[in-house]
């Protein structure tokens, strides 16, 4: 067996890069990245399955090029990239699957689904830690209701690292700054609506070790599928909150304007801020932690479900607990993503996720392997209260 990794040297692709090569599935994994000494690190990391090779996506044969013959690719390029990915993987007839859209490109990722669909491939975008296991868990803690009124979904995060960064990012900066300045999209009674980034404050107790964290609305991908997902069960609200260490020093750069892509001058030199800022972030080397410090923060996803069965109105709650991986020297966010990235191929090339098209992952990934891979992982994820066995669905 043989997956690409594309992005494989960044914060969360050698994350699956590694847990692909030392799974025991794959025989052999590519690390393809724009950047050839993050892609030999990501490889010399992973173990001698692991190759590396530099690729730039946008260059569409190369890229098909070394998909060819792939038994799955994990897109963990900047999600600005999916839909020329997708183009890709369409004409090299692999299995794809990305870590998310940001919303906007999810939804015109879904767009694709008659391509896929008409080759007899499948195509899960959105397959990482949030969106991901907040989508598989989320629905399978409604399949049972009768009625779905709402949802929320909430993500804190804390880090109880001694020695650590006052200021880092374990999850792509230019990701982060777009969710501090693009519109919030709350689905509500049948529609979207748009708020203010960082609207909608409140705080949220939620289990050790995070606790009370203050999280905001920002954009974000599950709201762009789920209620689709959950038409049939009436749901009339759906909406997405994070928050945690460094969120308001994000957003204080997004009213700086670091997060803009107009073009400004600077004496007499033209200056594009957001590239300015992710080119500083790189060489003031804030991308994950520096090496010699043992890794201690955690991220708790509590999804919200307020609903009904058999006449009786209840809240349920589906959770999922992401620790750091120190032994590799990884956080919790990078670990969450990439793992779960390395569990939807594994599952893909043992043809555990079924049909082709363009899928979320709410639609076609089985939650109980899917859970129990993620359980061996050391991400623990539960429903409660159950209020009675949960449906397993037949795939």
């Amino acid at each position: 067996m043989k997956a690409v990794v594309l992005g494989g040297g960044g914060l969360t692709g050698q994350t699956s890069v590694r847990d692909l090569a030392t799974g025991g599935v794959f025989d052999s994994v590519v690390v393809a990245d724009v950047d050839p000494n993050l892609a030999k690190a990501a490889a010399k990391a992973a173990g001698p399955r692991a190759t590396a090779t530099t690729l730039d996506v946008r260059d569409k044969a190369a890229t098909v090029k070394l998909l060819k013959g792939a038994d799955v690719v994990v897109n963990a390029v900047q999600y600005g990239f999916n839909l020329t990915v997708m183009e890709a993987t369409l004409e090299a007839h692999v299995p794809y699957l990305d870590f998310g859209g940001l919303f906007h490109m999810t939804r015109k990722q879904l767009l694709m689904d008659e391509k896929f669909r008409k080759a007899g491939l499948l195509a899960i975008p959105g397959l990482g830690q949030v969106p991901g296991i907040s989508n598989v868990i989320a629905f399978q803690a409604c399949e049972d209701l009768d009625k779905v009124e709402s949802m929320m979904i909430r993500d804190g995060w804390r880090d109880l690292t001694v020695g650590g960064p006052e200021l880092n990012f374990t999850w792509s900066p230019s990701t982060f700054l777009d969710e501090m300045v693009l519109s919030a999209q709350v689905f509500e009674k049948g529609s979207y609506k748009e708020y203010p980034p960082m609207s909608g404050a409140e705080e949220w107790d939620f289990a050790p070790p995070v606790g009370k964290t203050r999280v905001y609305r920002t954009l974000h991908s599950e709201p762009a599928t789920l209620p689709e997902s959950l038409r049939s069960k009436g749901i009339s609200h759906c909406e997405w909150k994070e928050g945690g260490p460094g969120i308001d020093v994000l957003r204080t750069m997004a009213l700086l304007g670091l997060a803009s892509e107009e073009t400004i001058d600077v004496k007499g030199q033209k200056v594009v801020p957001k590239e300015f800022t992710l080119n500083l972030v790189k060489q003031r080397k804030l991308l994950g932690y520096p090496e010699g410090i043992k890794i201690n923060d955690w991220e708790i996803l509590d999804i919200e479900i307020k609903g009904a069965k058999g006449g009786q109105s209840l809240v349920r709650h589906a959770l999922a607990r992401f620790p750091p991986r120190p032994d590799w020297h990884l956080s919790a966010t990078e670990y969450g993503v990439g793992a779960t990235g390395a569990v939807g191929a594994e599952m893909i090339v043992q043809g555990k996720v079924p049909g082709a098209g363009v899928l979320p992952p709410e639609r076609c990934i089985p939650p109980a392997p899917f859970r129990a891979a993620l359980a061996k992982r050391g991400i623990d994820t539960t429903i409660t209260p159950p209020e009675g066995p949960l449906p397993s669905r037949k795939f």
